[in-house]
């Protein structure tokens, strides 16, 4: 059985103890940096990066083709704008070492 992802609480337990500062203070930072990474993504920018970690990516996805996977039959699948989590190089080459 695969170990379950921390869970928010957690994580900011972790980070109030290691910074020392109060858990309210610290869910307070991932709630600001929530805030700034929408404002951020959804302006003219349409990205937002966090060092080290990676950065948010508004990307727009082109009409194409598809297959109802039920009936094998052709569809159009409409453009649309979607989010994109793209990892810092940083990251990728602490976690696959």
């Amino acid at each position: 059985m695969a170990a379950k992802p921390l869970s928010k609480t957690k994580i900011v337990s972790h980070i109030a103890e290691k910074v020392g500062t109060p858990k309210k203070t610290a869910a307070l930072f991932f709630e600001e940096l929530h805030k700034l990474a929408v404002k951020e993504a959804k302006g003219s920018a349409g990205k937002f990066v966090i060092p080290g970690i990676g950065r948010v990516v508004k990307a727009h996805r082109k009409a194409r083709m598809g297959r109802n996977p039920q009936t094998g039959e052709a569809i159009k699948i409409k453009a649309k704008t979607v989010v994109r989590l793209r990892p810092a190089k940083a990251l990728k080459d602490a976690i696959l070492k």
